[in-house]
């Protein structure tokens, strides 16, 4: 493209592009679907401002990749921020908070009931647009990642993923299990994203990792999947560690549970909360950083292909920390999903 002749990734970065990188939605190889929706959520907000912090965040991002040479070759672009999802989202949030209150609190089911109505479309019409959204772009064979937004934006990109491939299996990183049949009664609850994926019958595989928060019922559901479910709690990989293992050896046992085409799903709270503090449900514990890198690092380097991602959760506060961690997470999926697909730059 004659645009990147002149383009100088060592030059300070345009906050007009994600990263300041020179490529549209058009031209780039992966497309980033921003999604600023947290109707759902039922602890902290701020997760629907996420993605443009992370726009804004990835201009402090160096391009340069030690694993992945002349990574801002690839092409990576961000579509549009959908403004009326922004402004349902702000509509639709209040109402939520309202309808939490009575659900937790005990409140007129009469009330209750347009309230939960009401919300659930909405919900399920963001499914909808992002799974439209999503199929346009992987019909152009673009790669394509999704940025929350809350854990509930998703599922509509891992539909349109199982239109596209046959079979494949989702490596899960969260605090959270997310195995909740329609948690306070909506049907797309952030804590209900995996018991929703189960519900792709071409998705044969769930490897969930880092997971230290979960419930009687959720683990009744692991046990009862006749393994279609694989869980790595957090606990379980850090005593293997206590007990002389490595987390190179952690990474190898859980990759090898998954199959050939690989779609990954990072709630920003898998990681330990000192990187997330803002995060909207923060846990003790988790993965560091680099051990999430090097795991998604020795998936590509087995061979496996990332079909798609997502990265969610990510609440910013005043410093803008979070975002500055969701950006270089964000960067360095990006290029190893790429890298995965065998994208020639």
């Amino acid at each position: 493209m004659k645009k990147n002749q002149t383009f100088d990734p060592d030059g300070p970065a345009s906050a007009d592009s994600l990263y300041g990188l020179p490529y549209t939605v058009d031209n780039a190889r992966v497309v980033i679907i921003p999604v600023p929706w947290e109707v759902t959520v039922s602890y902290q907000s701020g997760a629907a401002a996420g993605p443009e912090a992370i726009k804004k965040a990835s201009a402090q991002v160096d391009l340069f990749d030690e694993k992945v040479e002349g990574a801002w070759k690839i092409g990576i672009a961000m579509d549009e921020m959908p403004s009326a999802l922004v402004k349902k989202n702000k509509q639709l949030r209040p109402k939520a908070e309202t309808y939490i209150d009575m659900f937790t609190n005990g409140g007129d089911e009469k009330k209750m009931k347009p309230l939960l109505t009401e919300i659930n479309a909405a919900c399920t019409e963001m499914v909808k647009g992002v799974k439209a959204r999503s199929l346009t772009f992987l019909k152009k064979k673009k790669i394509v990642g999704l940025l929350g937004g809350d854990h509930s934006t998703p599922l509509g990109l891992m539909q349109a993923v199982s239109e596209q491939f046959d079979s494949f299996g989702i490596l899960h990183i969260d605090a959270h299990c997310d195995l909740r049949d329609a948690y306070e009664g909506f049907t797309y609850s952030h804590a209900s994203i995996m018991f929703n994926a189960l519900k792709i019958k071409n998705m044969k595989k769930l490897v969930q990792v880092g997971i230290r928060d979960y419930s009687e019922g959720e683990n009744d559901l692991i046990h009862h999947s006749h393994g279609r479910i694989k869980l790595f709690s957090d606990k379980s990989l850090k005593e293997k560690m206590y007990y002389g293992g490595s987390w190179h050896e952690n990474t190898k046992s859980i990759i090898s549970h998954l199959p050939k085409n690989v779609y990954i799903s990072f709630d920003i709270d898998g990681l330990d909360p000192k990187l997330c503090p803002h995060t909207g449900t923060p846990v003790p514990g988790g993965l560091e950083f680099w051990e999430a890198i090097h795991l998604t690092e020795m998936l590509v380097e087995s061979g496996r292909k990332i079909i798609a991602f997502d990265i969610n959760e990510v609440a910013p506060g005043k410093d803008e920390w979070d975002a500055n961690v969701g950006a270089r997470l964000l960067y360095k999926m990006a290029n190893l999903a790429a890298v995965s697909n065998n994208v020639k730059f």
